[in-house]
């Protein structure tokens, strides 16, 4: 579905001529296309899995994130605004991400199910949010409100 959705946008923004949104679309599909080649070496023919994708989508942004405050401390506030609007691109994708109040409840949930006692048992929790809630929310910010809980 996801795949399907980025060819569509794809072919959308050459028609608008939304030079911005094409070239990061682009550099979507060529992220893809690169993780699916490296899963055929696994035996997966088909292409990554849409939580593989939403996963990607998230080092993406977080890539962007990053260049963003380095650009901003170098002066360069128009290569700043220019990942800024990459982020939002890669943003049309993704579902619509939980805010504060459901990524604590959702730590709460997933510290019981796994019936998590400590800190040792924080990967365990983790994988219960990333199973459920891929690509709806900041693992690194729920990773600080899963120790916090845990602790």
């Amino acid at each position: 579905m996801l795949r399907t959705r980025l060819n569509e946008a794809m072919k959308d923004a050459m028609r608008t001529k939304d030079a911005a949104g094409l070239s990061t679309i682009r550099l979507i599909l060529a992220a893809l296309k690169d993780r699916d080649i490296a899963a055929r070496s696994k035996g997966n023919y088909d292409g990554i899995a849409e939580d593989e994708i939403l996963q990607m989508f998230n080092g993406m942004i977080k890539q962007r994130r990053d260049s963003i405050s380095l650009y901003e401390q170098g002066g360069r506030c128009e290569l700043a605004q220019k990942e800024k609007e990459e982020i939002e691109v890669i943003q049309r994708f993704m579902p619509k991400q939980m805010d504060e109040a459901e990524v604590d409840a959702a730590v709460k949930a997933a510290v019981a199910a796994a019936d998590a006692k400590g800190l040792k048992d924080m990967g365990r929790v983790m994988a219960v949010l990333k199973e459920k809630h891929a690509g709806q929310m900041d693992f690194t910010k729920a990773s600080a409100l899963v120790k916090q809980a845990l602790s």
